[in-house]
Formats: structure tokens, C-alpha cells, sequence
């Protein structure tokens, strides 16, 4: 093959994860396609073989991806859902601490929309609606912004945050523990391959990206200085890859 439609989703964390694999596919002289849009119609392409590759899935959250024939393949990192308190010192250390937290903790959780079940168990799970604390939910662009003014200004507030995301690179909150699992568990981001494409590709190629290791921190880089720095997806997986990224 010497072409390959690659399809992601429309989000920085997706796409830093597919300029990682367009750096293997362009070091096998394999030219890449892209084509971005919502995940259902993405599904649907894969699916009906209109594109070859998505990346990426992250299973188990995304096994409707997996129609009949869909490959998946390697396992790029393990994505995860968390909440978070925007002080890397205090008392909160873990979910079960919160209910007793003082008044300077907001008692508003500002909440991205894709983590909303998350958070409403949460809530249940830690009696935090009985002790004052409120959601409000936004399209997750708008709630990353608003989280990000937030910690900039030193409020203190809880963050609910799925790793790899930007904010994790750039620190300065304490990830809290979540005794009762209610955030949900580690997943595994996966790339999926059309039905017939295992036949199709290049062995070596196919063996190349099964075994490609990225991680939360390797993606939180890079979603950090795509929008921070303002470099190019990449740009900053050329970044990455010669060790500029992060510290070795």
C-alpha cells in the first residue's frame, strides 16, 4: 500500500495521537489521507471500509466502533477519567476527603459533558450533593477553558479530567484518590483497522504500529503545546520523537 485513509476525531488529544502514527506510516513511505469528523459517521467509514485506520479507540468505552470484521490494533496508552483538586498541597488527598472539605473548595464542579455520568456517580457515591456540591455541565472545550481560568486565578475547585489532556502537563493540581471507583476504570487507547486491511498492509508496517508505545504523559505534551505553544500536530510530534518534549 502506499496510501492510507487515517480517520480521527475532532479534538487536539486525538489528533496529537494521530500525528504519532503518521510519522510510522510516512517512515514507511506510506502517504496518509486524513479525514476528521464526528465519531459516529467515523464509524460508520470504518466500518463500511471507507477508511483503513481510526485512531484512536478507547476500549472499552468505544466497542461500538467494533463492527464486524474491525481489527484492532496495538496499545498506544491507557487513557482514564479522574477528578482533581487545583492544590498540589491541603488536606484533600482522595474523593472520600471532599465532602468535609472547608469553604474555601468551590462547591460548583465544573464539568465537562462527556464526563457527566462519571461525575453524577461520583457525587452519589460520595454523598457530595449532601454536602452542598453542584454540577455544571458544559461542552468539554468550554469546561477545559473554564478549568483552566480557574487554576490560573489559584481558586479552589475539583476538576473532573480524563488523562492525556494538556492541563496534566502543565501541573499544579493533585489528582485525587477514588477508593470507590466512581470515575471508572483505566482503558486502552487502540488503533482499528477496516475489515481486509490486516491483508492488505505491509506486515513489517502492521508489526511497526501494533508494537508503538505512547503514553498519558507522551499525548498531555503534546495536546499542551499544540495549544500553548502553537505548534502543529506535527510539528509537535517531530518534537517528541527527537526527545525535545519531555525530559528523558
Amino acid at each position: 500500500m502506499t496510501t492510507i485513509t487515517l480517520a480521527h476525531p475532532d479534538s487536539t488529544v486525538h489528533e496529537a495521537t494521530a500525528a504519532a502514527i503518521i510519522r510510522v506510516l510516512e517512515a514507511n513511505d506510506v502517504e496518509p489521507e486524513i479525514v476528521i469528523g464526528p465519531k459516529s459517521a467515523l464509524a460508520e467509514m470504518l466500518k463500511n471500509g471507507e477508511v483503513d485506520l481510526y485512531v484512536s479507540a478507547w476500549l472499552p468505552d468505544d466497542s461500538s466502533l467494533l463492527a464486524p470484521g474491525v481489527t484492532p490494533l496495538g496499545k498506544l496508552f491507557q487513557p482514564s477519567a479522574c477528578c482533581c483538586i487545583s492544590r498540589e498541597d491541603g488536606p484533600v488527598v482522595s474523593l472520600s476527603d471532599v465532602a468535609q472539605a472547608g469553604p474555601e473548595l468551590s462547591r460548583t464542579i465544573i464539568t465537562p459533558a462527556s464526563l457527566k455520568k462519571h461525575v453524577e456517580q461520583m457525587l452519589a457515591d460520595y454523598a457530595l450533593a449532601d454536602a452542598g456540591f453542584t454540577l455544571k455541565v458544559l461542552p468539554d472545550e468550554e469546561a477545559l477553558a473554564s478549568i483552566t481560568t480557574a487554576l490560573n486565578s489559584k481558586e479552589c475547585i475539583l476538576m473532573p479530567l480524563v488523562q492525556p489532556c494538556f492541563l496534566f502537563h502543565q501541573g499544579g493540581f493533585r489528582i485525587l484518590s477514588d477508593p470507590k471507583g466512581s470515575m471508572g476504570k483505566e482503558q486502552e487507547a487502540r488503533i482499528l483497522m477496516r475489515p481486509g486491511l490486516a491483508d492488505d498492509m505491509d506486515q513489517d508496517l502492521q508489526d511497526e504500529l501494533d508494537e508503538l508505545m505512547l503514553s498519558v504523559k507522551v499525548i498531555s505534551a503534546m495536546d499542551f503545546a499544540m495549544r500553548t505553544e502553537g505548534l502543529t500536530a506535527d510539528e509537535a510530534a517531530e518534537s517528541w520523537q527527537r526527545g525535545k518534549l519531555l525530559p528523558r
